[in-house]
């Protein structure tokens, strides 16, 4: 879970000259004052910039502090109960230091909770309800007098990441029903995006400076299923509406092209000769979940798990430089000590180079609630450290592996003591991290060649390569 407080001095794309001329704007006052706070995942990160984007346009000044804001926005998050509660405590905050809050995303899918804990919200919306924030805005902080040059926003919008990377979301909403997520219920059916725009985004990205694109939605393999993967148009030529299609189109930006949420489904095939010919990065983001066959049918998750490990050894085999990172819930509702244990032995086979796991936790709303056999807080405790431990082996192993080969590494921040950046198996926050001690000189946004000299459970450290 992440919150991005908006501070314009730090994480926008805009060039030093448009900040001075906002700075100006700022102390002429000649745009309302909105403050800004963005909870939740990546996909909920792109709902905040598009938000942004357009309260800039309309010359809203973007604020970082609740005490100079005219009115604060919250852009929650309700995927488990503690991001429930981290929204409502968030809310409370803003609600305590500000007093005017207009509320968003996806715990805005369920009103009445918020009202029953905070009724004085002057407003509620669902996630991607961007025309409604606007005009709840509207409603209590009129538009300000727009001044072209002096409110100005790149045409790739305001982004709340660093500028060497950018997440490009490709679609809203999810057609599965996993009996342990609440997400069609709030964000809907899938719904893609058209192809063209999708392009014309990753270019004008790519144009402004942007080394990696992220690609997210809530299921990345399904892009195009919802308008039967219809051929839409990119710079006069025609491209299919389908991962595969979007995959090759952005191969030939050359930049650094990660892909995030995908199901294992038979087409994620198609994509591993395009990462093993260095068009892609090769990294799969594939949430599995679990391996037990029984365990996966209550959880209604598609897949079978022995012949997904046949498909990770064909994919190995096509691109050995493949890095897969997962997803898995322990303690499900019925899972017993062998199916725990199946799933064990799946990780082992597997070896799964990063994975994350998660304590089953019930949803309100969520179907797996009803399941029998809730299993008890201490088991899931137990089994949760029983899987990290397994997997801390195999992930230390794997980095062990990579000691004296030399890697590329794209910067993300230098400090006084040296450099930290990623290599191609590291997504921003979630991976690990490759540590360059005593390289000062280095800049955010560059990529450099490696040689790695140490590695724990999930980090590296290396020096530049001569």
């Amino acid at each position: 879970m992440t919150v991005e407080t908006f501070d314009p001095s730090q994480t926008t794309t805009l060039e030093t000259p448009v900040k001075s001329l906002t700075a100006q704007a700022q102390a002429n006052g000649t745009g309302a004052k909105i403050g800004f706070v963005s909870l939740g995942c990546p996909k909920n990160l792109v709902d905040s910039e598009r938000i942004l984007t357009q309260l800039k346009t309309e010359g809203y000044q973007i604020v970082p502090s609740y005490d100079d804001a005219e009115l604060v926005i919250v852009n929650t998050c309700g995927f488990i109960d503690s991001a429930v509660q981290e929204s409502l405590d968030t809310i409370g905050e803003a609600l305590a230091e500000n007093g005017k809050v207009i509320v968003t995303g996806c715990l805005g899918a369920r009103e009445d909770e918020i009202r029953e804990v905070h009724p004085n919200v002057l407003g509620i919306t669902g996630p991607h309800a961007y025309e409604n924030v606007l005009k709840q805005v509207h409603d209590f902080v009129p538009k300000p007098k727009y001044d072209p040059f002096i409110q100005l926003v790149p045409d790739h919008g305001i982004k709340l990441t660093p500028k060497h990377y950018a997440y490009l979301k490709i679609s809203e909403g999810c057609n599965h029903r996993c009996t342990f997520c609440i997400i069609p219920s709030m964000r809907g059916d899938l719904v893609s995006r058209p192809i063209g725009e999708v392009l014309d985004e990753a270019a004008r990205l790519q144009k402004a400076g942007v080394k990696e694109l992220l690609i997210i939605s809530q299921d990345t393999s399904a892009y195009g299923v919802d308008v039967k993967h219809r051929t839409g148009f990119w710079n006069g030529q025609p491209v299919k509406t389908s991962m595969q299609s979007l995959c090759e189109a952005l191969s030939d930006l050359g930049i650094w092209v990660r892909l995030h949420y995908v199901y294992p489904y038979p087409h994620v095939d198609d994509v591993i000769p395009l990462m093993a010919q260095g068009k892609l990065l090769p990294y799969l983001d594939i949430p599995f979940q679990h391996a037990s066959p029984r365990i996966l049918k209550l959880m209604k998750r598609p897949g079978q798990s022995d012949r997904v490990l046949e498909r990770i050894k064909k994919w190995r085999e096509i691109c050995p430089e493949l890095t897969i990172r997962s997803t898995f819930i322990v303690g499900f509702p019925g899972e017993t000590e062998e199916e725990f244990q199946e799933l064990l032995n799946w990780l082992e086979e597997a070896q799964l180079d990063r994975v994350g796991c998660f304590k089953y936790s019930p949803v309100e709303g969520a179907k797996a609630n009803d399941l029998p056999d809730q299993i008890a807080e201490e088991v899931k405790e137990e089994r949760y450290h029983r899987f990290m431990e397994t997997q801390q082996r195999i992930s230390a192993a794997r980095l062990q592996s990579k000691i004296g080969r030399t890697i590329k590494v794209l910067i993300d921040e230098v400090d006084d003591e040296g450099a930290i950046g990623r290599s191609f198996a590291d997504a921003p926050e979630i991976d690990g991290a490759v540590y360059l001690n005593g390289e000062t000189s280095l800049k955010p946004g560059d990529l450099v060649d490696v040689v790695v000299e140490e590695a724990d459970e999930y980090d590296l450290w290396g020096s530049l390569a001569e």
